[in-house]
C-alpha cells in the first residue's frame, strides 16, 4: 500500500478579491471566498486584507467556515532596512501566524518592487548591482530568518517575485546561495515561468531541499510573451491573463508535484492565480484548480 503524501491543499484569497487591484473582486465579501472555498474541498487559506487582523477574531473567522489558516503575505524591507527594524516592525503579523498554528511565513521583499505600480514596467525593477550587496542581503536575511525559527516557531518563505529584487531563476540562485538553511524558498509555479524558468522542474530539483512553501499557479504563454514584448507593469499582467489557475494554462503540474513528491516536500500546496473574476468566474477556475492539484496528489499516492 502506498505512503500518503502529507501535503495540503488550500487557496488564497486572490481568486476572489485582489488586494493589489480592488477593482477585481473588491467587491466580494471575505464570507463568500471562504464558503465557496471549504465547500470545493480547500483545506485552508492564506491571509489577505479583508481578514480581521486581531487573532482571536480571525481564528474564530477560519473556525465558522472550518479552514485553517495557511500563512500569511509579509511585505519586507530587508534589501534596503535594517535587521533591527524588520524585527521590531515584524512583530503583530508573526505573533499573528504564530497564534493561528502556523508552520511558515510568505516573506515578499517590497523595498524597491515596482510589482504594485500599474504604469511601471518590469524592466524596471530593482537589482542588487555588486556580489557585496547580495552577501549583505543574505546575511539580514539569514539572521532574520533564524529569530523567526527562534521566537515565533515560523519557517521564512521566500517569495520569488516579478518586479523586486528577486525575480529571475539567477536570482534564486544567487538568493540560495547567499543566505543560510534558516531561509527556505517559496516556489512559486507562475511567478519562476514568467520569471524566465520555462522548464520549471529543473529550478526546482536545484533548491528542492530549501523549498518551505509552494503556490501553484498557471501561466497563458501568449500573454506572458505579449508582457514582455510591449513592455508591461506587473499588474497589467495581471489584469490582462497572464496567470491563471492550475489546469487552465500550460505548466505541467504533473511533473512539478512529481518532483515535489520524489524530494520529500510536506506541507502545502496553494492556489494563487491573480485574474479578474470578472473574466474568470472565481468558484469555477477555484473548483478547477483544486481538481487538478487533487488528482494528481491522489495518482501519487496509489
Amino acid at each position: 500500500m502506498a505512503k500518503p503524501w502529507n501535503v495540503r491543499i488550500g487557496i488564497n484569497p486572490i481568486s476572489w478579491s485582489n488586494d493589489d487591484l480592488p477593482a477585481l473582486g473588491g467587491e466580494t465579501p471575505l464570507e463568500t471566498a471562504l464558503r465557496e472555498g471549504a465547500e470545493i474541498g480547500y483545506e485552508g487559506f492564506e491571509l489577505g486584507n479583508k481578514f480581521p487582523k486581531e487573532a482571536q477574531a480571525l481564528k474564530a473567522k477560519l473556525a465558522e467556515f472550518g479552514v485553517a489558516c495557511v500563512s500569511g503575505w509579509y511585505s519586507g524591507q530587508l534589501a534596503e532596512g535594517t535587521l533591527k527594524d524588520e524585527i521590531e516592525r515584524c512583530v503583530p503579523h508573526m505573533a499573528k501566524l504564530q497564534a493561528q498554528g502556523c508552520r511558515v511565513v510568505v516573506y515578499g521583499e517590497v523595498a524597491g518592487s515596482i510589482q504594485g505600480q500599474i504604469d511601471t514596467p518590469l524592466s524596471k525593477r530593482p537589482r542588487f548591482a555588486t556580489g557585496d550587496q547580495w552577501r549583505d542581503y543574505g546575511e539580514r536575511l539569514t539572521a532574520f530568518a533564524e529569530h523567526l525559527q527562534a521566537t515565533y516557531g515560523l519557517t521564512l518563505a521566500y517569495h520569488h517575485h516579478m518586479g523586486a529584487y528577486v525575480e529571475s531563476p539567477e536570482d534564486v540562485d544567487r538568493l540560495m546561495a547567499a543566505t543560510g538553511p534558516a531561509v527556505g524558498l517559496l516556489f512559486d509555479t507562475g511567478h519562476a515561468y514568467y520569471g524566465g524558468a520555462t522548464d520549471l522542474v529543473q529550478p526546482l530539483k536545484k533548491h528542492l531541499h530549501r523549498v518551505a512553501h509552494v503556490h501553484c499557479k498557471d501561466v497563458r504563454p501568449a500573454v506572458v510573451a505579449q508582457a514582455r514584448n510591449d513592455g508591461w507593469s506587473f499588474l497589467r499582467g495581471v489584469i490582462n491573463g497572464t496567470f491563471t489557475v492550475p489546469g487552465d494554462g500550460v505548466i505541467d503540474f504533473g511533473a512539478v508535484l512529481t518532483t515535489l513528491h520524489a524530494g520529500g516536500y510536506e506541507g502545502w500546496l496553494v492556489v494563487e492565480a491573480e485574474q479578474d473574476p470578472a473574466v474568470a468566474p472565481s468558484y469555477a477556475y477555484a473548483k478547477k484548480g483544486y481538481e487538478t492539484l487533487k488528482r494528481i496528489v491522489d495518482g501519487l499516492q496509489r
